[in-house]
């Protein structure tokens, strides 16, 4: 009988590791995982990112071996990836349980494992993990055979700039056709389609002056309050995704002035928008430039600009994709109840890839639920740790394995 208690004492080594970011990052990580694959027959890479940073590639080649003549053979075939980032966000104020303890307690008759990143995202990682080994140890004993490579992605700064997915791009480790699965929270569901993510610093220039001859100079942050108050009110009129809803603009930090009786001659705008088609960056630069135009013309000595500081365009759903009908099989089979299939909120390293490559072949699918993650107690259920590798399991069963 199938056993999957390895993925939830991994869980807990993991959690029991920092790895924040910012903070003391993935090295421990990196280490932890290493040392879980070593007496395995899968190929090992590190892809160093930079600045000691380097992602973790494992790799299970069809006919377990590692010749160069095997990899050639097998370049065009599509690959199984599962990709999963070892970092977390920081821990922050206002826990009651230690961050990095991986305490297991009951909750109405329901065991909860909590720690940074129990949820976000090292249950994912665990169960991916642990579903390769396994598969590694049956290819070693010769129980099975793969038809494709599978493939086990450990990345770097998710949490940050989502460096360590555009690296594994860049450096070609996942290509347009491979099938690619994070182990997000989903909270059951599998999750496809994100929101674009557009990111700018706007940068307002006045004229200082007394405030008791405001007229002498130019206000940067009065013209800032018109330039957030005519942009939100865009936004408000955009069209509605039917799947991914709204696009929204938030101002999450702003900066400026000196002194109450100064006129303010400077004023930045930190803005995040979250697109969903039909709303591209394009039309929304559009509207920055129409009302910055309007503004500069409307208050003498004001000038503005902006930095596009972060563009991630929005992916929709392909309901089509093979890896989407086989894991809908193998979500059905081992929950017995029938697969969601819904949007992700936020934006992960298979949006990153699917952006990047046009590859329609991405989604999410992991233990934990999103409304937990970055809080202070965050926790994964136990229960879903198991039923995630066992989904994981099957599905590299269906997928993977020679029938």
């Amino acid at each position: 009988m199938e056993t999957y208690e390895e993925s939830v004492e991994l869980t807990r080594t993991f959690v029991k590791i920092e790895s924040t970011n910012p903070g003391t990052e993935e090295a421990a990580m990196r280490e932890a995982i290493l040392a879980y694959l070593k007496d395995t027959s899968c190929e090992i890479q590190l892809d160093d990112v930079g600045n000691g940073r380097k992602n973790v590639i494992a790799t299970l080649w069809p006919e377990n071996t590692k010749e160069e003549s095997i990899k050639e053979k097998y370049k065009e075939v599509p690959m199984f990836i599962f990709i999963c980032h070892m970092d977390t966000v920081v821990v922050g104020e206002g826990w009651t349980k230690n961050p990095f303890g991986a305490e297991i307690e009951e909750q109405n008759g329901i065991l909860r494992m909590y720690g940074r990143g129990s949820c976000d995202m090292k249950s994912g990682l665990a169960c991916a993990l642990a579903t390769f080994k396994k598969t590694a140890r049956r290819l070693e004993k010769g129980e099975i055979s793969l038809k494709c490579p599978l493939r086990m992605i450990c990345t770097i700064d998710e949490e940050g700039d989502m460096t360590g997915s555009d690296h594994i791009v860049e450096q070609e480790f996942v290509k347009k056709e491979d099938y690619v699965l994070d182990l997000e929270p989903t909270d059951g569901e599998i999750q496809m389609a994100h929101k674009g993510r557009l990111w700018f610093h706007v940068h307002v220039k006045g004229i200082t002056a007394h405030a008791s001859k405001p007229e002498k100079g130019a206000d940067a942050i009065f013209a800032a309050s018109k330039f957030i108050v005519q942009i939100q009110e865009i936004f408000e009129h955009f069209p509605v995704h039917e799947e991914l809803g709204y696009s929204t603009i938030t101002f999450g930090q702003i900066q400026g002035g000196y002194q109450p009786y100064v006129v303010p001659d400077a004023c930045t705008i930190f803005i995040d928008c979250r697109l969903a088609p039909p709303v591209t960056d394009q039309i929304v630069v559009q509207h920055f430039n129409k009302i910055i135009k309007e503004i500069e013309t409307q208050i003498p000595g004001i000038k503005i600009s902006y930095d596009i500081t972060g563009n991630r365009p929005y992916i929709e759903k392909n309901p089509d994709s093979i890896l989407l009908k086989n894991l809908k099989e193998a979500v059905e089979a081992e929950t017995k109840q029938k697969a969601v299939v819904k949007a992700f909120t936020g934006y992960t390293d298979t949006a990153v890839i699917a952006g990047r490559l046009h590859n329609t072949e991405c989604m999410s699918y992991g233990p934990g639920s999103l409304q937990y993650a970055h809080k202070p107690d965050e926790f994964v259920e136990i229960r879903d740790i198991i039923r995630c590798e066992k989904v994981m399991n099957h599905l590299v069963m269906s997928l993977c394995e020679e029938r």
